[in-house]
């Protein structure tokens, strides 16, 4: 990972925090770490956590509520079936209610 290794451990940290049941963006996360245009470097840390059980990656999505990196998971659904398995509904890889399931780490870590 090199010089991004301390941007994915960060990303890492804040993911870890996002509680079940809940979802955050990309963006979210590199916005909370000072890092707004960084989304898709979070993206990419969180399709190097794969090996790491302790990243909830199944709770990052896109902006839009989407599961772009659906791709990245073993199994074609199985990050669908993950955040299922948490209440959260989806319909045609699209989050529904994602206004109410959002986790803003910005806002929910401030107080931290």
């Amino acid at each position: 990972m090199g010089d991004n290794s301390n941007f994915f451990e960060r990303s890492y940290e804040i993911a870890r925090q996002i509680p079940f049941g809940r979802v955050t963006s990309y963006g979210a996360i590199a916005k909370h770490l000072g890092a707004t245009k960084s989304a898709r470097m979070v993206g990419w840390a969180m399709n190097a956590s794969k090996n790491d059980d302790t990243v909830p990656a199944h709770r990052v999505v896109n902006k839009k509520g989407l599961l772009t990196g659906k791709s990245h998971f073993q199994g074609t659904n199985l990050m669908q079936q993950l955040l299922e398995s948490e209440g959260i509904e989806i319909i045609e890889n699209q989050i529904q209610n994602f206004e109410q399931k959002f986790w803003d780490p910005t806002i929910e870590l401030k107080s931290k």
